[in-house]
């Protein structure tokens, strides 16, 4: 049997699920939107109320001050268990991730050292080789990046269909392609020259220039562009 609190022992018109539905989720509280991630409250509160306690234990902060706990000091407040500290971290971390990305972009990239600022603490301790591109627009602001491939870089495996695929769908001006190399060295392989040279071809076809190509060692990069490959 369920002894949890329920919202619909609330009246509906203060039900968050309700009021996102009915009137958008720019309207409900903090504690409401964390609420609908609860799903339910405690033996004592409902998953509002509980929201509620939990964010004013840091009243000066709101959920930013919930990035400041590990997930076995959530676990410790009366009313979150395992499955709530678990549901926290994961929006937390979401949360994190958008405002990264978003900071990106339209983030303009006058140089290999801008390029390689961005992506450098996120790419050199990978422990695969992560080939990643960067979309850029008409005045080399970035729109978008992702990740193409995971393993080693060549020609077998990196196709320049799936990385103009994406520049094509997003109406690209030019891309910056990126990989990493988990020895910690930037050096190019031969692989990483022919794969270079085959996708400047490739653009050179389809009309979307490859800018550069940045291999991200441990603290360290290299241009192919400043090399001379590109």
């Amino acid at each position: 049997m369920d002894n949890h609190m329920s919202m619909k022992d609330l009246p509906e018109f203060e039900r968050p699920y309700e009021k996102l539905e009915h009137f958008g989720s720019e309207i409900l509280s903090d504690a409401e939107l964390l609420a609908i991630i609860f799903r339910t409250g405690s033996r004592n509160m409902r998953a509002v109320e509980l929201a509620q306690k939990l964010l004013s234990l840091e009243k000066e902060e709101g959920l930013r001050g919930l990035y400041q706990y590990s997930l076995e000091e959530l676990m410790n407040f009366d009313g979150i268990g395992k499955v709530k500290a678990i549901q926290i971290k994961a929006v937390l971390e979401l949360s994190k991730r958008i405002s990264r990305y978003e900071g990106r972009l339209k983030y303009r990239i006058n140089s290999p050292s801008s390029i390689a600022a961005i992506y450098m603490e996120e790419m050199r301790y990978l422990k695969q080789e992560h080939f990643k591109i960067v979309l850029l627009d008409t005045k080399n602001q970035i729109i978008f990046d992702k990740d193409i491939t995971k393993g080693s870089v060549n020609s077998s495996i990196v196709h320049p269909r799936e990385v103009f695929k994406e520049a094509i769908k997003k109406s690209a001006s030019g891309i910056i392609m990126l990989h990493n190399h988990p020895s910690g060295d930037p050096s190019p392989s031969k692989e990483d020259i022919e794969v270079t040279r085959r996708m400047v071809q490739a653009g050179d076809l389809i009309g979307i220039g490859i800018l550069d190509h940045l291999i991200i060692g441990d603290g360290k990069y290299i241009s192919l562009k400043e090399k001379g490959i590109i």
